[in-house]
């Protein structure tokens, strides 16, 4: 006798961890529209849409921009693997989780492999890089620009322009910046280049868009091998996504339709306004959290407005209060990963999540349970603070 599963009745949450983040109402819709074939007539001209919006959100006009049928972590490995063939030399930055998950990759797709670290929190410069790039020679430098684990947010202008004139092609991680902040592929030169649909664009994970430039599309035309994943190859890829829309895979229909919707929801607010809508609510929670004496882990000028990563106050019993947070208030929050796994809570205002509404429900929540926990601070402190800011900067003080 088979056992019956329970029916299917997920738990309402407000998700403000480090992914996914809450999905728009408008794209829940979206992935529930009537399925068509992965060939039909309205999906191919979806496809063509789907690609102009995507330009346009990395700011890009790359005719190899598209949607990888998978997550994030599969943008990573789509964009390493087309580039990389057995033996290259690839440089890569690590200050954190997914840089050291770049690095993996590289290594298992047979580059010959370097690493530049630098503390987890802290971002790099062109000094950092000069000495390994004139050492190693790479073909391929990779790079976080926003780097989940600790919140910190990678300048990139300076160091692509290092790395072009050393030569190597310059491949960035954007799997939390894209649609928080500026992305700017065309103006940073930016060869190659990954997202993914959970973060800011407010979408399930599923989907991961990807950018490639001429520059690193030759290369990938020049290799001497096969790209070590059939189901990854861009020169395969670029024929179903591209005029001849020839069958390569059953593409993920109804995920296309939510990150359609997703995209056009942040092109309809605009680029800018997103922005400056993530920055707003970021500083107004850095502010309530200053109030309670937390402090972030990334280096100041450096921190991500989308992916607030703070140190845990001592004494504080970082899973009973993360545990409460998501049992009694519905908040989920991220802890720390890796050399910050218990150290570090990790807060995301990511795309429709990152809301006004959310930082005083957060806050408040958190206060209680601080409180609790016998922690010493101004009660309200936190809310006054984060107030005081949202007061100003609808005056226009701030």
């Amino acid at each position: 006798m088979t056992t019956a599963a329970p029916p299917l009745n997920p738990p309402i949450r407000t998700l403000l961890g480090p992914g996914p983040s809450d999905i728009h109402p408008r794209v829940l819709q979206a992935i529930g529209k009537n399925t068509v074939g992965h060939l039909d007539p309205y999906y191919l001209q979806l496809m063509d849409h789907m690609q102009a919006m995507l330009r346009d959100l990395f700011r890009t006009t790359n005719r190899m921009t598209m949607a990888i049928s998978a997550t994030g972590s599969a943008g990573m490995e789509a964009t390493v693997v087309n580039l990389i063939e057995p033996g290259d030399p690839m440089l890569v930055c690590v200050n954190g989780v997914f840089g050291t998950r770049m690095a993996d990759v590289a290594g298992r797709a047979g580059a010959e492999v370097t690493t530049v670290e630098r503390p987890w929190g802290e971002v790099f410069t062109t000094k950092d890089l000069k000495e390994a790039l004139a050492k190693t020679k790479p073909k391929v430098v990779g790079i976080v620009m926003a780097e989940t684990s600790t919140g910190a947010w990678q300048p990139l202008e300076e160091i692509s322009e290092l790395v072009h004139d050393a030569g190597a092609l310059l491949l960035v991680d954007a799997v939390t910046s894209l649609g928080g902040v500026a992305v700017e592929v065309d103006k940073w030169n930016i060869d190659a280049i990954y997202s993914g649909s959970q973060k800011c664009l407010s979408c399930p994970p599923g989907l991961a868009p990807v950018s490639f430039n001429d520059r690193a599309l030759e290369v990938i035309r020049d290799r001497k091998t096969k790209v070590q994943s059939w189901y990854l190859d861009v020169s395969m890829l670029a024929d179903y996504w591209g005029t001849d829309r020839v069958y390569h895979h059953t593409a993920p229909i109804n995920m296309s339709y939510a990150l359609y919707e997703a995209v056009q929801i942040i092109h309809e607010e605009g680029l800018d306004a997103a922005f400056a809508r993530h920055f707003q609510n970021h500083v107004a929670l850095k502010a309530g959290l200053a109030a309670l004496g937390i402090e972030y882990t990334a280096q100041d000028g450096h921190q991500l407005p989308m992916l607030n990563a703070v140190r845990i106050p001592a004494g504080v019993d970082d899973a009973r209060l993360r545990g409460a947070l998501l049992s009694r208030f519905g908040i989920e929050i991220g802890g720390g990963l890796g050399a910050f796994k218990g150290k570090v809570w990790r807060i995301g205002l990511m795309g429709y999540g990152s809301r006004s509404a959310n930082v005083l429900l957060f806050l408040a929540a958190l206060e209680q349970l601080l409180a609790e926990q016998g922690y010493n601070f101004d009660h309200g402190a936190s809310i006054a603070a984060a107030t005081d800011h949202y007061r100003g900067a609808v005056s226009g003080d701030s």
